[in-house]
């Protein structure tokens, strides 16, 4: 798993690629504070080396929880900047810092 980040100079804004090996999934997204935790908002692509990936845009100088979902199965990032604790999911969601 990983995250990279690209900051644009033009805008306060960064592009975010989140990355998930899961050679046996067929449906891999990322879902977080960004995109109201909505499964079919930002699914990732699959790569032939079994890598699921995709880039959003997140808004500079915040923080954001969020989770893959792969097969149905909710997955934190190895590779996370932080991990906090959601009441309401009782369990700890991956933190990415813009």
């Amino acid at each position: 798993m990983a995250i990279t980040k690209q900051y644009l100079k033009s805008k306060p804004v960064c592009k975010v690629t989140f990355s998930i090996l899961a050679k046996e999934a067929s449906d891999v997204s990322v879902v977080g504070s960004f995109n109201e935790w909505d499964t079919k908002a930002a699914p990732l692509k699959k790569l032939k080396n079994g890598t699921f990936k995709g880039t959003i845009n997140l808004d500079k100088d915040a923080s954001y929880e969020f989770k893959y979902v792969v097969d149905g199965n909710y997955v934190n990032d190895e590779a996370a900047d932080a991990y906090a604790w959601n009441d309401y999911a009782a369990a700890e969601n991956s933190v990415v810092n813009v």
